[in-house]
C-alpha cells in the first residue's frame, strides 16, 4: 500500500530532527523515518558538553530525546522504520520502508548518517561509552592529562592523535603497517611530537578494566618469528580507521564521492536530483560533529520548502 507525502526524511539523529523542526514549522507536514539507530551515534555517546544550550552537558540519548521531542511538538510524524529501497528516478519519489510500504514523497531530505568502522572486537562494544570512541573530536576533552591510543595510520588517525596530544599527557598511535599512510606533512607531525609514540606493526587484541577502558593489549609483527606480545596502560581507546556513509540505497540516483559520501553542491544541501537534499554526516568527510550536522539539517528544509514553492506543490 503506497501512501503519498509532501516531505519525507530519513534519518533521525541532530540533520534529521531538525530538518523536522524547521519542515513542520514551514507546514510541510514532514514524515521522518527513524533508521536502524533512532537517534543516530549520539545515543552511544554519554556526555555531550559541545552542543549550544546545554552549559553543564547532557548525555547523547539525552540530546536526542529533547530534538525528537521538539520535531514533535510542531507536527513532525516520526516513525520507526528504515528506507530499505528508492526510486528516484522521477517525481513523486518512492522509498520502500522495511521492505514492504512505499512512501512516496515530493521532497526528500536524506539525514542517515555516516557509521565508524571498527576492529571487529568484542571489547568495542563492551566499553562503548566507558573508554572506546570514534571521535576525538567529541570525547578527546573528559581524557585531559591521561593516557589514550589511536587506532589507525591514515590522516585521520594522525588529525586524532595531533588533536588528543594538545588535551592528553601521552597518545599512543597503533598501527597495523611497519609505516604511516597519511601525508608527509602529517606524518612529520605526529612523529616529532613528543607526546605521540607510534607503535608500528602492532595490533590490538583486547581491552581490559574494570567498568571502563584500563589497558590494551596488543600483539606486535603478528605471525613472524620474533612476535611479541605487548600491553599498555590507557584511559581511552580512539578509533580512526574511517567511517562508512550510510548511502548504500540512494548510490543507483546520487551522486557520491569515492568512500560513499553525498556530493552537494558546494554550500548548499542540494544533490544531483532535483528535490533531495542531504544533510548531516552522510554527505559530510570532514566535520562529523553534531551541530554541523543540525545547520545542513535546517538548511535542507529550507531548501525542501523553495522547492515545493517553486513546483507549486
Amino acid at each position: 500500500m503506497n501512501e503519498k507525502v509532501r516531505c519525507l526524511i530519513i534519518g533521525s539523529g541532530p540533520a534529521g530532527y531538525t530538518a523536522a523542526i524547521y519542515a513542520s514549522r514551514a507546514n510541510l507536514s514532514p514524515v521522518l523515518y527513524e533508521g536502524m539507530e533512532p537517534g543516530g551515534q549520539l545515543t552511544t555517546t554519554t556526555e555531550v558538553e559541545n552542543f549550544p544550550g546545554y552549559p553543564t552537558g547532557i548525555t547523547g540519548p539525552d540530546l536526542m530525546v529533547d530534538l525528537k521531542n521538539q520535531a514533535e511538538r510542531f507536527g513532525t510524524d516520526v516513525r520507526f522504520g528504515a528506507a530499505t529501497a528508492t526510486d528516484l528516478s522521477s517525481s513523486p519519489y518512492k522509498v520502500t520502508i522495511d521492505g514492504e510500504k512505499i512512501i512516496e514523497a515530493d521532497t526528500i531530505i536524506i539525514s542517515t548518517g555516516a557509521s565508524a568502522k571498527y576492529l571487529g572486537i568484542p571489547d568495542e562494544q563492551k566499553y562503548a561509552g566507558s573508554g572506546v570512541s570514534a571521535c576525538a573530536t567529541c570525547d578527546g576533552f573528559f581524557y585531559r592529562k591521561k593516557t589514550v591510543a589511536v587506532v589507525g595510520g591514515g590522516d585521520t588517525a594522525c588529525e586524532e592523535g595531533l588533536y588528543l596530544s594538545g588535551l592528553a599527557a601521552k597518545v599512543y598511535v597503533i598501527v597495523r603497517k611497519n609505516a604511516l599512510r597519511a601525508s608527509k606533512i602529517m606524518q612529520d607531525r605526529v612523529i616529532n611530537n613528543p607526546k605521540i609514540e607510534v607503535l608500528f606493526e602492532h595490533e590490538t587484541l583486547g581491552l581490559t578494566g574494570e567498568g571502563v577502558v584500563q589497558g590494551a593489549n596488543l600483539v606486535k609483527r603478528r605471525g613472524q618469528a620474533d612476535e611479541e606480545q605487548v600491553h599498555i596502560d590507557i584511559d581511552g581507546f580512539f578509533l580512526a580507521i574511517g567511517h562508512r556513509p550510510n548511502s548504500g540505497i540512494f548510490k543507483p540516483w546520487i551522486e557520491t564521492d569515492e568512500v560513499g559520501y553525498i556530493k552537494t553542491i558546494p554550500g548548499t544541501p542540494r544533490t544531483n536530483v532535483q528535490g533531495v537534499f542531504a544533510s548531516g554526516d552522510v554527505a559530510d568527510p570532514h566535520y562529523r560533529q553534531a551541530i554541523t550536522a543540525a545547520g545542513t539539517g535546517c538548511q535542507a528544509a529550507i531548501e525542501a520548502e523553495r522547492y515545493l514553492s517553486e513546483q507549486g506543490l
